[in-house]
């Protein structure tokens, strides 16, 4: 039986209106920039600008902290773990550092030097690969078997976040002139430059169905994009401020933004219905869904209660069932 979207859409704003919990987790002295599942989902790590990674076990209805990895000397600005083993996660740096992590040891097993302060990072599909971005908008391209940088790519424009697509052929970068380019991988060749947004475009995600990718962007927009034709298919502006992070569900029917706004969206992809809005109290800047559940992670730019001036360096996670 197929359900239409409307359907869909009622059935899923219906489950959404039970009171599903949100757990607070302290796990950093300072700001988490980072949250992300591994694949299989068992598994939830967080960077912070305290330059630690935190990473939790998920139990049924909530997570426990595992380990704490140190090493880094600066920031950890933001984390990705391998496509397909769950127990490697790989952290970019300000100290001009990307380091892979084995949680299962929960030891740092490739420490890989590059020539700036990192800021952004994504693994490749076939897990062959890592790309990080630095402030001075150079891409490293990294032999993740080797442990060795196998390219370097200086960018003349503001790189804010690059992605393989799901099939590894095609890298993507977001940049500060409101326009997505889209390079042949591993050649780099340019192939397409969308204009996505009237302004900076900050974050990309793609659904991990393969159908879509979606584009934040500094004027609360998300653009909805379909992959094949490098068409934009909706936009989704119930944000009023910049779009700093966004994510889609396990199946592709959701849609996660993310801004300085009080609320983080939830919209139903196929139709750009509003599912749900998960209230927050400070600027978001970093969300994931979990890869098997609707379960979303997410950290804020949370103070202190009585001291204003300090972190509470807490993440959370929304989607548990309530205490009965």
């Amino acid at each position: 039986m197929v359900i239409s979207s409307s359907q869909d859409v009622t059935d899923l704003q219906n489950k959404f209106k039970k009171n599903f919990k949100t757990r607070e987790y302290n796990s950093h002295a300072h700001k988490v920039h980072s949250v992300d599942w591994n694949c299989d989902g068992r598994r939830l790590a967080s960077g912070s600008y305290d330059k630690t990674v935190c990473v939790f076990a998920l139990g049924t209805d909530r997570l426990n902290k595992e380990n704490t990895f140190r090493g880094h000397n600066d920031s950890v600005d933001q984390l990705c773990w391998h496509p397909t083993n769950p127990e490697l996660l790989a952290t970019a740096s300000g100290d001009k550092t990307v380091r892979i992590w084995d949680a299962r040891t929960a030891k740092c097993c490739s420490n890989i030097p590059t020539k700036g302060e990192n800021i952004n990072i994504a693994w490749s599909p076939d897990g062959k690969s890592i790309a990080v971005g630095n402030k001075e908008d150079l891409v490293t391209f990294i032999d993740v078997k080797g442990q060795k940088i196998r390219l370097e790519e200086q960018f003349k424009y503001e790189v804010n976040e690059l992605k393989w697509n799901n099939t590894g052929d095609l890298f993507f970068l977001t940049n500060g002139h409101g326009c997505v380019n889209v390079y042949g991988y591993p050649d780099l060749e340019l192939l397409n430059v969308l204009p996505a947004h009237p302004g900076n475009c900050i974050c990309i995600e793609f659904d991990p169905q393969g159908k879509y990718f979606a584009v934040g962007c500094a004027d609360a927009l998300v653009s909805l994009w379909d992959v094949d034709q490098l068409a934009c298919v909706r936009t989704f502006s119930r944000l009023e401020w910049p779009v700093r992070a966004i994510s889609f569900s396990y199946d592709g029917k959701l849609l996660a933004s993310a801004s300085e706004d009080t609320v983080i969206d939830i919209a139903h992809v196929e139709t750009g219905e509003k599912i749900h809005a998960i209230p927050v109290t400070a600027p978001t800047f970093t969300i994931a869904w979990h890869p098997k559940r609707y379960l979303l992670a997410y950290a804020c730019d949370d103070k202190e209660k009585y001291e204003r001036d300090r972190d509470t360096g807490s993440l959370k996670v929304w989607g548990f069932p309530p205490d009965e």
